[in-house]
Order: C-alpha cells, then sequence, then structure tokens
C-alpha cells in the first residue's frame, strides 16, 4: 500500500494550474485560455485477518480482524466556468453562465430554505 501511496501522491502534484487552465487557442487572432473549476479527493484503507483462512458464514457478522483488507477509492470534478480571451493585448474573462448556472443552484436552494427558517422562527 505504500508504494501505491506514494505513486499517487507523485501523481496528483501535477493536479494544480495545469488542470485549473488549459492550454492557450489562437482563434482569429484572440488567444483563449479556458478556465476550469477543479477539486479532487482520495481515499484508502488496510485490514489484516487475526486467523489467515478462517471463513465466515454468510450469515454470520464479520468481527474485528475477521476478514482481509484493502481498498482504495478516488475521484475528481472539473467544472468549465469560463475563459480568458486576449484580443489586441487586453485580456478579459468571459464566463460560461451555464455552468456557473449549475455551480449555483446548491447555494440558491439552501439559502432560500435557510431563509424560510429564519421568517418561521422570527414568526413564533
Amino acid at each position: 500500500m505504500p508504494n501505491l501511496v506514494e505513486t499517487l501522491t507523485d501523481a496528483t502534484r501535477s493536479i494544480g494550474v495545469g488542470a485549473a487552465y488549459g492550454n492557450p487557442v489562437e482563434i482569429d487572432g484572440a488567444t483563449i485560455v479556458p478556465v476550469a473549476l477543479v477539486w479532487s479527493g482520495f481515499g484508502g484503507g488496510n485490514g489484516t485477518a487475526s486467523s489467515p483462512g478462517a471463513s465466515v458464514a454468510s450469515s454470520d457478522k464479520l468481527g474485528a480482524g475477521d476478514a482481509n483488507g484493502e481498498g482504495f477509492g478516488g475521484g475528481g470534478v472539473a467544472i468549465p466556468i469560463g475563459a480568458y480571451v486576449t484580443t489586441a493585448g487586453e485580456a478579459k474573462f468571459q464566463p460560461n453562465l451555464i455552468s456557473l448556472l449549475a455551480v449555483s443552484i446548491p447555494v440558491i436552494i439552501t439559502a432560500g430554505w435557510s431563509l424560510a427558517r429564519v421568517i418561521r422562527a422570527l414568526k413564533k
């Protein structure tokens, strides 16, 4: 397991600016640099067995140390939020409105739910 963790740690060092900003693209004299909101996470695991080779019936509950283990998980998300467009030496950020609206939906729902709770509490 330590080798796997070291390997993943080395691989994730490249995640960062390179993942948030894409390679510049030239179109009709304008340079476009895509921008994304990026995050990732990883997990791990390990385990030992107190009695190797012991079998447990499917109806029995496993106790601590009854089973071997290993495990790992990981994932990531990249949401395109816009691009920097450079024309005539001037750079401007052009947002991707669809993605920004999609990302803001949970915030709007939570704010509405919280506001409703506050108003209900003030009425009592």
